[in-house]
């Protein structure tokens, strides 16, 4: 296991890192530098906007760069052996194979009538290796092998679908006149928890929600940001586990407060998560 000072260090570097790749993947009108893919005729097709396209495309296109600031940091890169696994890299220290940390790669778009907030992001499971931190259960190595848990981040605008024919094949003379599917890329890392919210990610699944005000993913002010890492695991190791009476219903905890209440701490220790209104609407 890494100490304080070496997960800092990586964090600082990662933070430092992302601040730069906005150059490389961006036009000089900030639209993507990705415009389709090719095929051996020299024929140009454009690519959906759908978010897990763009999100594995992002990542290739990301990848040699990675590796790049692996080499530098004094790190070597594992990938995920399965799809499904927890994280997307892991870096291990060239110097002390115990020392890793995970990182996922994590994108959204803004939402165009809120610009102010994202869709938001899933940050992993709360169920099997999360809670059963010594298996290997859906993860490349044990929760607890990890030194540090990362986000490298990509917020985006999409294209009006308007502006884009996914119909039309292009030729290779009229590259520069296709239009990106998404454009100004901004890119963070972060620590995991630091913008973590207290409700999960998605439908029914076990994952875990983050919060969706940009401003507040860009400066890591989770909902755990006044009570730190240890928390967090906490309340989603045992989240939706423990029931407390409630109007005289027995009703499971979803919520920090409620959780914060039932440990006996102060609610307020619970920051509160800024959400889309009605007077933020452009």
């Amino acid at each position: 296991m890494g100490t304080d000072k070496e997960k800092a260090q990586f964090k600082k570097n990662l933070k430092v890192f992302a601040k730069t790749l906005d150059v490389g993947v961006s036009a000089t009108d900030r639209q993507w530098a990705v415009k389709g893919f090719i095929d051996a005729f020299w024929n140009i097709y454009t690519i959906s906007a759908d978010t897990k396209i763009v999100s594995k495309i992002l990542e290739i296109h990301l990848f040699p760069k990675l590796l790049e600031f692996a080499t530098e940091s004094g790190y070597r890169i594992v990938l995920a052996d399965h799809q499904n696994y927890y994280p997307d890299m892991t870096f291990v220290s060239a110097k002390n194979e115990t020392v890793k940390f995970a990182v996922d790669l994590k994108t959204t778009y803004r939402l165009p009538k809120y610009p102010a907030y994202c869709n938001g992001f899933t940050l992993g499971s709360h169920g099997s290796y999360f809670k059963e931190r010594d298996k290997k259960k859906n993860i490349q190595f044990p929760y607890n092998d990890y030194s540090g848990h990362f986000c490298l981040g990509a917020l985006y605008s999409r294209t009006d679908s308007g502006n884009i024919d996914e119909t039309k094949v292009f030729k290779i003379n009229e590259l520069t006149s296709i239009v990106s599917v998404i454009k100004e890329i901004q890119f963070f890392a972060c620590e995991k928890w630091e913008i973590a919210s207290d409700s999960q990610g998605s439908g029914n699944t076990a994952n875990i929600g983050s919060i969706v005000s940009i401003q507040d993913i860009l400066e890591g002010n989770g909902v755990f940001k006044k009570l730190g890492e240890q928390w967090f695991d906490d309340y989603w190791i045992n989240y939706g586990e423990i029931t407390a009476t409630r109007e005289g219903k027995q009703k499971k905890i979803t919520k920090l407060r409620d959780y914060l209440e039932f440990k006996r701490c102060d609610p307020d220790l619970a920051c509160s998560v800024k959400r889309p209104r009605k007077e933020d609407k452009q």
